[in-house]
């Protein structure tokens, strides 16, 4: 092993050191968030199975789902971004962007809009979510090929028009909603605070089986980063690996939205963190953005919920534009030669 080998690895050993000791602590104050903010040696108290009863309900029945939703859609959202950045070889795609949440987002509106009596509510909307991402996907992508590339002027342009279509869509429903309006106003600006466990249960096989296997294609997606030719010629079978790469991605969008409504900037920002941190490897890159997205998405939540003294609980979809947007416009502007696109 070379000099350069050891450095990567020991950047990579610190990295994952650093997202861990930073998970554990924003769980923690996340988990602590009361009226009466508890102090971290209660939560932990509680933790260990010695926290007094009023502790456990706080912790255990009020903040435990919303934390634990907010782990499965930070890390689903931003390995989903990785992945995506990888595969149309462009750093400024991801899910948010190419209109993939808005899609999702249309096609939940619609399930509970248009309840059909034989399906459950919590079965037909992430179905039409998943439906109406994938959409979603395959229309922003073939609109931006142009002479069978992809650019990213066109990329961007074809998920800014869709996603303003979508989004004026989904605004109509909201208008002729009525007493369900409540419901698709909280999609639009998301929030995890009506996670509950039923919930959980259904978003996290799906987000971990999807998970998994964009974790299983890293190696191709090395390979097709250097272009479907060059990957080819390593053994990659292009066309195959691009579909389930794709679908997994949507799966993993889809079902994350399907529950916690819009949230921008995660699978945006948050590979982008990790390359500055270990270097382009996907190898390396996929399976840490699963950590970065989940302190990412805590640790806005546990922001939002500081505001409730004065203007009540933020929508988490406000907090991780307003610090995704500012922080991803510096990363284009004083550090993109370091992102490892060039």
């Amino acid at each position: 092993m070379t000099f350069s080998e050891k450095v990567k690895n020991m950047r990579t050993l610190l990295a994952v050191v650093f997202l861990l000791s930073l998970l554990f602590i924003v769980i923690l104050l996340d988990l602590a968030w009361a009226p009466r903010h508890l102090s971290l040696g209660e939560v932990w108290a509680v933790i260990i199975g010695r926290g007094t009863w009023g502790n456990n309900t706080i912790v255990l029945n009020f903040n435990l789902p919303r934390v634990a939703m907010g782990l499965i859609v930070g890390a689903g959202l931003a390995v989903s971004g990785a992945v995506m950045q990888a595969l149309f070889r462009n750093p400024m795609a991801s899910p948010y962007i190419l209109g993939l949440s808005s899609g999702a987002s249309l096609g939940a509106a619609i399930g509970m809009l248009f309840v059909i009596s034989f399906i459950p509510a919590t079965v037909i909307s992430p179905i039409l979510a998943f439906v109406f991402c994938f959409i979603t996907m395959m229309l922003v992508y073939s609109l931006s090929r142009i002479g069978g590339k992809t650019q990213t002027e066109t990329l961007l342009l074809a998920g800014i028009a869709v996603s303003a279509f979508i989004s004026a869509l989904v605004s109509f429903l909201t208008v002729i909603a009525g007493d369900k309006m409540e419901d698709i106003v909280f999609w639009s600006m998301g929030s995890l605070d009506r996670a509950t466990p039923e919930n959980i249960i259904l978003v996290l096989p799906m987000v971990l089986v999807g998970v998994m296997i964009m974790v299983m294609f890293s190696k191709e997606l090395n390979a097709m980063m250097l272009g479907d030719s060059h990957a080819m010629d390593l053994g990659v079978n292009v066309k195959n690996a691009r579909l389930i790469l794709l679908i997994c991605s949507t799966l993993v969008t889809a079902a994350a939205v399907a529950y916690v409504g819009v949230i921008g900037f995660v699978g945006l920002v948050i590979p982008h963190i990790i390359r500055l941190l270990v270097g382009p490897d996907n190898r390396k890159v996929i399976p840490l953005s699963i950590l970065g997205g989940a302190v990412y998405l805590v640790a806005c939540d546990y922001i939002a919920h500081l505001f409730v003294n004065s203007v009540g609980v933020m929508p988490i979809g406000i907090i991780t534009a307003l610090i995704g947007g500012p922080y991803f416009i510096y990363l284009l502007r004083r550090r993109k030669h370091q992102v490892g696109w060039n």
